[in-house]
């Protein structure tokens, strides 16, 4: 068998993602190639400083079809290809696997996040037929692999996790005096909670962050809010708000998150819990329903028992105003700890290296 040499498609390179390449590339000599680098800016993304070749696409709602020759250059043994069965130019690499000989890696959520109450019981059959073409599938959790095993027994799948660069640095970070943050940033009230994520989806649900903002006294309840985009609300409306808007100074956001107790975000509980988890702190959300998007990363909430799911923004409200700051602090313990044991991004590296370990 010849030495394993491997090319990556992505649609961007975003700085959380880096560490990951940058350890698959120091098993394997590995080239990426980037479909989208444009919309970094649109979606308020920083990119990754790793170098990628930009590739040419073309789009048509959510079918998109891309310049495949680059990857298909004889050097290469594997591709790894987003998982979206609207890549047109993935099912013709998956189909014509035995005329180019190459391996095929699928990597993505296993499930529509949209769909997800639906595709749970029924898997989507375009999204199944993807996986049983391809040599591998990586899964963020083994909630989704399991899941589409049930439907395909045979499925060579792993849950590699997913989680941020950042994460070994945060863990180890020393604590910091509490009083003493507050009184720098002038955050004054006893109970702190912290939203970060990007404004640029409904799905985030920021109406419910405002009714609960609206219902909590204001003395006793503060929020500090990282993130900018193009949904989000004015929140100079707010005595007891403090907007950072977009913050990507380590120091600044460590400070922040510490002073914090709660992490809260209502919806599309996304990669950015990964990092509050990390922080220690307890993750508040609300439940998946029809209404209320959350994505695969949601399991790492449960799995961890690091945080309240609620039913309703009273639950909520109700929750907080009868809170007890020890068992919060516990359930950031729990949080953090998870991710110690199973999301530092060396695991997650490694976890992905297995396929080609047992293939080397």
């Amino acid at each position: 068998m010849p030495p394993i040499r491997i090319a990556i498609l992505q649609p961007l390179i975003p700085h959380y993602r880096e560490n990951f390449f940058k350890g698959i590339a120091d098993k394997y000599p590995t080239a990426i190639y980037c479909y989208d680098n444009k919309s970094a800016d649109k979606q308020n993304f920083k990119m990754g400083n790793i170098g990628c070749v930009n590739i040419k696409k073309v789009s048509f709602g959510p079918i998109l079809c891309y310049n495949l020759f680059a990857l298909l250059k004889k050097e290469y043994t594997h591709i790894i290809l987003p998982l979206h069965f609207g890549h047109l130019m993935s099912w013709a690499l998956l189909i014509l696997k035995k005329i180019h000989g190459k391996k095929i890696i699928t990597w993505g959520h296993g499930i529509s996040v949209k769909r997800y109450l639906q595709e749970e019981k029924r898997p989507d059959r375009k999204l199944l037929w993807m996986m049983s073409l391809s040599d591998c599938v990586w899964f963020y959790t083994s909630k989704e692999l399991d899941l589409n095993k049930t439907h395909l027994p045979s499925l060579p799948g792993i849950a590699i996790g997913n989680t941020i660069s950042e994460v070994n640095r945060i863990i180890d970070l020393p604590l910091l005096n509490k009083p003493d943050l507050k009184k720098k940033y002038r955050i004054r009230q006893e109970v702190v909670l912290i939203y970060c994520a990007r404004f640029v989806s409904s799905d985030r649900r920021t109406d419910l962050m405002l009714n609960v903002m609206d219902a909590l006294d204001k003395e006793r309840f503060g929020f500090i809010v990282i993130g900018d985009g193009a949904l989000k609300p004015d929140f100079s409306l707010y005595s007891n708000v403090y907007d950072f808007g977009a913050v990507y100074d380590f120091n600044l956001k460590s400070e922040l998150f510490q002073i914090a107790d709660i992490y809260f975000q209502p919806g599309w509980i996304g990669l950015s819990v990964v990092e509050a988890m990390a922080y220690g702190k307890a993750i508040f959300t609300f439940k998946r329903s029809r209404d209320i998007k959350q994505c695969v990363e949601y399991n790492y909430v449960i799995e961890s028992e690091g945080g309240f799911i609620f039913h309703s923004v009273a639950e909520m409200i109700n929750h907080l105003n009868n809170i007890e700051m020890p068992a919060i602090a516990q359930l950031g313990k729990n949080a953090q700890n998870y991710v110690r044991d199973y999301l530092t991004m060396d695991k997650m590296v490694v976890r992905a290296l297995s396929y080609f370990d047992d293939e080397s």
